[in-house]
């Protein structure tokens, strides 16, 4: 629990909702999600009015109220919660601004990207974890986890600037798409290697993650064909947003089942949204729920953060190395990749593909 400036348990208001100890976890819990979203709010503020991307000051706000700097929050189950229902409605934003016709453009594009920037990191990750002295199976993982990208901190700062339907962001995304696949594959293999047991159920798995993929592509274009009215045909859609935002619970749902990240099932229905005459209507209504969602992931992400391990000269000397090799690799794979798109971009998709902090390895 946060250290709080004062005894929770004996808040007037817990008495009246009950109290006891279900009463102080909801208090904790609710606390927790006012410091953490107030927080990230707070850090964005700044940010933009130093003309850098608000996300930077929600990850940093975060940190600082969170349980490794000042404490007064903590990353509950419940904020952990919001943190995911906030990464997949910004995915799902993102697919609503991305249209299918120029993203499969950039798709072999796309897909040189996302191999050669997952392959390097891997190689780049086992030698280090060789080098260190580590076998081959635990090194493997140091590779893996540098070749994970965070989808959701490049998309946010790719809207933020506005750049979304820019050809490097169509790319980026497409890669992010690749690179969670080859991930769920590369997962299953290291998963099987240490169990001892490598069966056919991974691939099957990496199988139902390519039709899901291929198939939400393939429908997409379908969405130009629904009329408005079977939007609000319920009776309790008074607009699109709530049935789209159930299509949107659906395929985040789906892609998690198949073994894929959730946001990458809300960017595919996202696509497929986009493809709509609802689209404008969606775009606007989500709004404010990317507004207030969010931040949760940003603030929970940094709250996560602990730096105190940092400490141990040995230890930083390792994170160093591994932090530069993480992004070295991913700008090689970028350029290499994209380089068609000229040299400066091909240089931005490199360094979009290097964030980490998803969700995938968790």
């Amino acid at each position: 629990m946060p250290v709080l400036p004062f005894d929770i348990p004996g808040l007037p208001f817990l008495s009246s909702a009950g109290g006891g100890e279900e009463g102080a976890a909801f208090a904790t819990a609710l606390f927790s999600l006012f410091i953490l979203f107030l927080a990230a709010k707070i850090g964005e503020e700044v940010f933009r009015r130093i003309n850098q991307p608000g996300v930077i000051g929600e990850l940093l706000g975060g940190f600082i109220v969170g349980p490794f700097a000042l404490g007064l929050a903590d990353v509950t189950v419940t904020a952990e919660v919001f943190a995911e229902l906030g990464v997949v409605i910004l995915l799902f934003t993102v697919g609503l601004e991305v249209r299918l016709d120029d993203l499969l453009k950039v798709g072999p594009m796309a897909i040189a990207v996302g191999t050669i920037g997952f392959i390097l990191p891997i190689l780049a990750g086992i030698g280090i974890g060789l080098a260190i002295g580590e076998d081959i199976l635990p090194a493997a993982l140091v590779g893996l986890a540098l070749a994970a990208t965070s989808i959701g901190i490049t998309s946010r700062v790719l809207a933020e600037m506005g750049v979304l339907d820019r050809a490097f962001s169509r790319v980026i995304l497409g890669a992010a798409i690749v690179d969670d696949i080859l991930a769920l594959l590369a997962i299953g293999v290291l998963s099987g290697l240490a169990e001892g047991d490598l069966g056919p159920e991974t691939l099957l798995t990496l199988v139902a993650g390519l039709l899901f993929v291929g198939i939400g592509l393939a429908l997409a274009p379908l969405g130009r064909r629904i009329p408005r009215k079977y939007f609000v045909w319920p009776k309790f859609a008074d607009t699109p947003v709530v049935p789209v935002f159930i299509i949107m619970f659906a395929g985040a749902l789906l892609a998690q089942f198949v073994g894929l990240a959730a946001i990458i099932g809300a960017f595919v229905v996202g696509l497929f949204i986009a493809e709509t005459p609802v689209r404008e209507e969606v775009e606007h209504g989500f709004r404010p729920l990317l507004g207030i969602f969010a931040p949760f992931f940003f603030a929970v992400t940094g709250a996560n953060i602990d730096m105190s391990a940092l400490l141990q000269l040995d230890l930083l000397i390792i994170v160093l190395v591994l932090a530069v090799m993480g992004v070295l690799t991913k700008l090689i794979g970028g350029i290499v990749g994209s380089w068609r798109l000229g040299k400066w971009n091909s240089v931005v998709v490199g360094l979009g593909m290097s964030p980490r902090g998803g969700m995938l390895l968790a």
